[in-house]
């Protein structure tokens, strides 16, 4: 899911006693059946969210290698192809961008070099322009609220900021506003008009970040072909060294103060291209009925996470536990508020030990972010929705089609799905909803605090279609477990805008209807920790079977699901 994350990794604490290892670290796969199992789901999952998937990062080889697994799978369920040129796959154009270490910038007669005195910012992402002409303002401390500089101070200028030192208390870490179409945008929107933006590193700091911004083969971020921004405001951003602020502020950094203006940039920050694969796969499975098959209810999760760690390994046993107990006693504090006092204390205080652990097993070092929950869970789900739907004798299918896409670079801003609903393999006015599953896999008590065997949060299911939300409810209730759907992240203004952050919104921008089932978050979200053996397979078991039956509802409907709110912009910025 592409997220805030709640807390930053940390290298590490021990882990409480009595911590119960419930799953092994490695399963045996077992054959599949057309029945939606936890074993056929536990079966899937260890094999998607192992660390021979490297992260399955958009662009890697990891990324291909699980692409090839769910293009195998459908294959041999006899699903009708319906990617680019009569495959399975549908590419999405992305190129990784690396900086250019030739790149120089000049301030009359001194010269600033790439590596040396530059970096971009965020590593080696980022996108080649010209500041060429612009002139430097000091924007003070990043962060700094108080008399912030205006849009007229910084349109066309370069903004040079001294970094902020970390806030005591503040773990968290990630994006600063998320993924998808509801992150888009500088967290200054003054800073939206500036020419850029440098932020000016101590020279530790700078020589790490010019270690990570070197140029290594295969390496770089990745961005979709022709954005030429690579950062949401479209500002570049640099990470510059204290002489080289010194060199474009005209005087030490000291003495300058906000608002103070600098010297005249000339110059290019320039980035080396190349095109990475990255893929959505898409597979049909045949309507039964000879004027309905011609429309679609669409099944979908993200098939990338996040990678693997730039930095040094990390204790996984003891990383788990911790963010388990931690998210547990501060619980889900929204984007914006803090934790209480009571909780930070209670976090202070956790007092952790490794005995029972290690009675297991040694330290067990980590760095790939494997994903399980985020979103292999809701990846093997609609494989095995897709299984049990490939097994019925073809009279007895829905009436409409299904379309199965699990959309690649969901954790980048929703690529995929993006790339998908512009360019459909299937006319998008025949999709008569959506629906979505990420982060389908937990949902328990010791997950988060409002969770339980019976725990379900919905988002986005009225959002267009009173009758489609409507219809779930009446699937949800017909369950022999019914689930207790929790709808409060779907509130109109709420902070974490999560509507607009997976792949539905993508559809829904177009007039389509959906419905976006999670679990929600816990402590392993986007860590090393997130693996299969936390997973709880019965409950996912459950979640697949509701999603099958509400699938076969709006397929076997005499109509499409009525839509009675207003469309969005297809090209407009989502808010929840």
């Amino acid at each position: 899911m592409s997220l805030p994350r709640l807390f930053s990794a940390i290298a590490l604490v021990p882990v409480i006693a009595g911590a119960q290892v419930v799953l092994p670290l490695k399963h045996k796969p077992v054959p599949t059946k057309p029945a939606i199992t936890a074993a056929d789901l536990m079966t899937r999952l260890y094999i998607y969210a192992d660390d021979s998937m490297q992260g399955r990062q958009t662009g890697t080889p990891g990324h291909v290698k699980a692409t090839a697994y769910i293009a195998a799978q459908v294959k041999a369920l006899g699903l009708k192809p319906a990617g680019d040129n009569g495959g399975y796959f549908q590419n999405v154009p992305v190129v990784q961008r690396s900086f250019d270490p030739t790149s120089t910038i000049s301030v009359d007669s001194a010269t600033l070099f790439g590596i040396k005195d530059f970096v971009p910012g965020g590593g080696r992402g980022g996108a080649s322009r010209s500041i060429d002409g612009v002139q430097v303002i000091y924007g003070g401390v990043a962060g700094d609220t108080l008399n912030p500089l205006t849009a007229d101070q910084v349109r066309g200028k370069l903004v040079l900021f001294s970094a902020a030192l970390p806030q005591a208390g503040d773990g968290r870490g990630g994006r600063a506003s998320g993924g998808g179409r509801g992150g888009r945008g500088n967290a200054n929107p003054a800073m939206a008009g500036a020419a850029g933006t440098a932020t000016i590193a101590s020279d530790s700091l700078f020589l790490v970040a010019a270690r990570n911004s070197a140029p290594r083969a295969g390496t770089g971020l990745v961005f979709q072909s022709g954005d030429p921004a690579g950062t949401p405001s479209g500002a570049g951003a640099l990470v510059i060294s204290m002489r080289a602020a010194e060199v474009l502020l005209g005087m030490p950094v000291a003495q300058a103060q906000k608002g103070t203006m600098g010297r005249t940039v000339r110059g290019s920050v320039k980035f080396i291209e190349s095109p990475v694969p990255a893929r959505n796969v898409v597979a049909i499975l045949e309507g039964s009925d000879r004027k309905l098959r011609s429309e679609y209810v669409a099944l979908g999760a993200h098939n990338d996470h996040i990678g693997m760690r730039a930095s040094n390994p990390v204790d996984h046993d003891s990383l788990h536990i911790y963010n388990e107990l931690r998210f547990g006693i501060s619980g889900m504090v929204a984007r914006g508020q803090q934790a209480t006092p009571e909780q930070l204390d209670a976090v202070r205080n956790i007092h952790l030990n490794l005995d029972s652990i290690r009675k297991v097993r040694p330290v067990r070092l980590d760095s790939i972010s494997n994903g399980a929950d985020d979103d292999g869970s809701g990846t093997v789900t609609v494989l095995e929705l897709a299984e049990k739907f490939a097994s019925l004798p073809k009279a007895k299918r829905p009436k409409r089609s299904i379309v199965f896409v699990w959309h690649v670079g969901e954790e980048n801003g929703l690529w995929g799905s993006q790339w998908f609903t512009d360019h459909p393999t299937v006319p998008r006015e025949s999709i008569v909803a959506q629906l979505n599953l990420d982060m389908v896999g937990r949902g328990e008590k010791s997950d988060l605090p409002v969770g339980g065997p019976d725990y379900l949060q919905l988002v986005g299911s009225r959002r267009l279609s009173t009758e489609l939300g409507d219809l779930f409810e009446t699937v949800n209730t017909a369950q022999k477990m019914p689930f207790r759907l929790d709808y409060q992240f779907d509130a109109n203004g709420h902070p974490e805008n999560i509507y607009c952050r997976s792949d539905h919104y993508e559809y829904a921008r177009y007039g389509i209807p959906i419905v976006f089932a999670t679990t929600g978050l816990h402590g392993d979200y986007h860590q090393v920790t997130d693996e299969p053996q936390y997973i709880s397979y019965g409950h996912m078991a459950r979640i697949g079977t509701l999603m099958y039956d509400m699938a076969v509802r709006v397929a076997n409907l005499d109509h499409r699901p009525m839509i009675d709110k207003p469309l969005p912009d297809p090209k407009g910025r989502c808010q929840q």
